[in-house]
């Protein structure tokens, strides 16, 4: 195993300024290459290999901050106090990224509970328009993402190629997420608050089946354990009463189904979209395609079709399609909360409008998570988000009417679930490290 020791190799006098700060740390010592690479040192002093190089005529051309050990024909040098002063800096930037993801992480659980709560609160007002809602939502993301798009395609993050690549999966995209916001709004009108937190981590239990089917991904005992648990969770939730009146048992099987199917279509939309990530890079020659180039286009096929579904989705609703313009025409007289046909509409539009900006605020939040950290810390801010959640519901929050008390039944699940969670989030196992020097 190769070994670097520091001492003074000059071939001629040197007399460099040092500051005095780093006088103090002694660059006496020793250690070996494998616990560098293993992250062992602590010290900001850097052993570098340089090619591999043979030494014999080298040690001439050395600093005097730097030295020279032959081992089996090639040399290691360690670098002085200029790359001590970089490590200093490398430290200093590493804490203030630690403290961004941290704030990134905090933000992203406030959306995630803001997100729930004025979901189900935005469908008080127009619970008898949740179709509407939908469509206000996607219109509302497409103005969005294609203000963010445009930017960015002047920026020159977003090229033309990128822009001219086939549109039949975005197509597919949008079909996904037509079908999922159509499906959890209509579900969301009639189930429980408190079950929506819980019915969605079965989006997790999806994922990881079509992943497994359409990506042919294998995941570890962690992840397929916190699945199993997460199942055991969803299964609890939904087998348990609620003694403050409404339950999930007696909302009826029709709602909760709905509401996991939504989810189904989400995990779908989610594969899709990582299929054509991974493709994109084949046909940009090594760059993937930008996310906002997804989601614009994604959005806006969404928007056409839920546009063309309305003679097909509004019996879903009990709207017959010759009252599909009166539902229409009523759906915004509720929403702008005015004329004699928007009684029962309080909050209009200001609940609704709200749920629009803070789920594009966690949407946005969490792409910034991802981006600062890793998949690890955006799913463990997500999974916190739940439990929250579920006790924002038991406040006293405004039109939703007097909390209720969750039974043990209902705490149970949601306790497992997110044990289920917290399990498949771990991170891998290190490992033995490698013998290889």
């Amino acid at each position: 195993m190769s070994t670097c020791y520091s001492r003074s190799v000059a071939s001629k006098p040197f007399d460099p300024v040092i500051p005095q700060r780093l006088l103090n740390l002694r660059p006496s010592f020793s250690f070996h290459l494998s616990d560098l690479h293993s992250h062992r040192i602590s010290l900001p002093l850097v052993c570098s290999p340089l090619s591999w190089l043979n030494c014999s005529e080298k040690k001439g051309i050395l600093n005097p901050w730097s030295t020279c050990r032959f081992t089996n024909g090639r040399f290691d040098r360690v670098l002085g106090f200029s790359a001590l002063e970089g490590r200093i800096g490398d430290l200093q930037r590493e804490r203030s990224r630690k403290l961004e993801v941290v704030i990134g992480a905090c933000v992203t659980m406030m959306f995630g509970v803001a997100n729930r709560v004025l979901y189900k609160m935005a469908l008080i007002p127009l619970k008898q328009y949740p179709f509407f809602l939908a469509q206000i939502a996607t219109f509302g993301y497409v103005a969005i993402y294609f203000t963010i798009l445009h930017f960015r395609y002047h920026a020159g993050i977003v090229t033309d190629e990128m822009l001219a690549l086939p549109k039949s999966r975005l197509f597919a995209v949008g079909f996904l997420e037509a079908l999922a916001a159509a499906s959890g709004m209509a579900a969301g009108a009639m189930l429980p608050g408190a079950s929506i937190p819980i019915i969605s981590q079965t989006f997790l239990v999806w994922q990881l089946i079509l992943s497994t089917i359409f990506l042919r991904r294998r995941y570890k005992v962690n992840q397929l354990l916190g699945c199993i648990l997460v199942i055991v969770g969803v299964i609890t939730t939904v087998a348990s009463g609620s003694s403050a009146g409404q339950s999930i048992k007696e909302t009826g099987i029709f709602w909760t189904l709905l509401m996991v199917a939504s989810y189904l279509f989400q995990a779908a939309d989610t594969v899709l979209k990582e299929i054509i990530f991974l493709d994109s890079v084949h046909q940009l020659k090594g760059r993937s395609i930008d996310l906002f180039v997804v989601n614009s286009y994604g959005s806006a096929f969404q928007a056409l079709f839920l546009c063309l579904s309305f003679p097909f989705l509004s019996n879903l609703w009990g709207v017959p399609f010759h009252q599909l313009m009166s539902y229409l025409r009523d759906g915004a007289a509720c929403f702008i909360n005015i004329g004699s046909s928007a009684t029962g509409c309080e909050g209009a539009p200001l609940l609704p409008v709200l749920f629009v900006i803070t789920n594009m605020g966690f949407n946005i939040s969490m792409l910034h998570l991802l981006k600062l950290s890793s998949a690890v810390v955006s799913c463990l801010a997500a999974t916190f988000a739940v439990p929250l959640s579920i006790y924002a519901f038991t406040l006293p929050l405004p039109y939703i009417g007097a909390p209720s008390t969750l039974p043990p039944g209902f705490i149970l699940g949601a306790t497992v679930l997110v044990a289920g969670l917290l399990v498949y989030c771990l991170p891998p196992s290190l490992g033995a490290t490698s013998k290889q020097s």
